[in-house]
């Protein structure tokens, strides 16, 4: 057991596998601000050695370029490319945020978003994209429309119910009302 105990305590660590999590599609309107969020999951505490990078790849292109990287304490924002002056760290990477902010969006800003992360020893992982699409004027999402056809729906349903229920009420009272009304005539023949 001792040899075991020793074995272990002196084996190299083993890296286990790292999860990132981005969005999967943001919208957003021209001129306006946009944070691209980006965490991920390890087995591990949040190493002081932990790393993000984020890629972007433009609508219609093939080719990434790399426009931020965080390691050793330090942001580095790519001050050549397309965001240039237009991107800020908003990350906390002790708590395995590798947060973006994108500012005064452009059209031209459409294009898919890739983050990575690296928690030493755990470094294989795959990356997580999310696609921003830039519009004059956010459309309706899907969601919103279906949400509402199912809300019309249940009102409906409702609606119906009701009706049903304040019907059969109204039925039973007329069906009282004349029961006691030939009661009624009933007992003045008698008399």
């Amino acid at each position: 057991i001792l040899s075991m105990i020793l074995l272990t305590r002196f084996l190299p660590e083993q890296s286990q596998a790292i999860v990132i999590y981005t969005g999967w599609e943001r919208h957003a309107l021209v001129g306006s601000d946009i944070r691209l969020s980006c965490s991920f999951f390890s087995w591990r505490w949040t190493s002081e050695d932990v790393t993000f990078s984020w890629t972007y790849r433009p609508d219609g292109s093939r080719d990434s370029i790399s426009i931020f990287h965080y390691t050793g304490g330090v942001a580095y924002v790519d001050n050549k490319g397309p965001f240039r002056d237009r991107l800020e760290f908003v990350g906390n990477p002790s708590r395995r945020d590798g947060s973006i902010l994108l500012k005064n969006l452009d059209f031209s800003d459409n294009g898919t978003f890739t983050c990575d992360a690296k928690n030493p020893p755990d470094i294989v992982g795959r990356p997580s994209s999310v696609r921003l699409l830039v519009f004059e004027k956010v459309p309706i999402q899907a969601g919103v429309i279906t949400g509402a056809i199912i809300g019309v729906v249940l009102g409906l349903l409702v609606l119906i119910v009701v009706i049903y229920y304040l019907m059969r009420f109204l039925v039973a009272r007329r069906v009282f009302s004349l029961s006691v009304s030939k009661k009624m005539k009933g007992d003045e023949v008698e008399v």
